[in-house]
């Protein structure tokens, strides 16, 4: 979960899955320093990029609650793949945004669920749609 829309789409087909599976629900947001923050001499705080999860895991257990489900969050500094590829192994299900905030808008897929899609340990819905899919029953 970064705060992307297509992140926030992923969320509601987690929560969906989530309750249609009477599964947990655990949110993950991972970050690291971008390669570049800010201007050439700028000091960027270590807190002000944990602020921003925070606020966003905040918000995506609120999301959660609002629609009935009981949910975890995590705040995990390091690489985005490598975070949500240590969190699949004990999961049942991986939901991502097929793109997040990183660059390369044109791709039809971001190289973070491509690389999961690859080496994750359990099944990954990448999430493209713009619409969450209604819950059944």
């Amino acid at each position: 979960m970064d705060g992307s829309e297509q992140s926030l789409k992923a969320l509601e087909w987690a929560i969906v899955e989530a309750k249609l599976r009477s599964a947990e629900l655990t949110i993950v947001t991972t970050w690291s320093y971008p390669i570049m923050a800010g201007t050439p001499g700028d000091i960027v705080p270590e807190d002000s990029f944990k602020e921003v999860c925070e606020r966003i895991q905040a918000e995506a257990v609120q999301t959660a609650a609002d629609a009935g489900l009981t949910a975890t969050g995590r705040i995990v500094r390091g690489s985005a793949v490598t975070v949500l590829l240590e969190a699949a192994e004990s999961a049942s299900l991986l939901v991502v945004g097929s793109r997040g905030r990183g660059g390369f808008t044109g791709l039809l897929m971001g190289s973070v669920s491509n690389q999961l899609v690859h080496h994750a340990a359990c099944p990954v819905l990448v999430v493209r749609s713009k619409r969450a899919p209604q819950p059944q029953g």
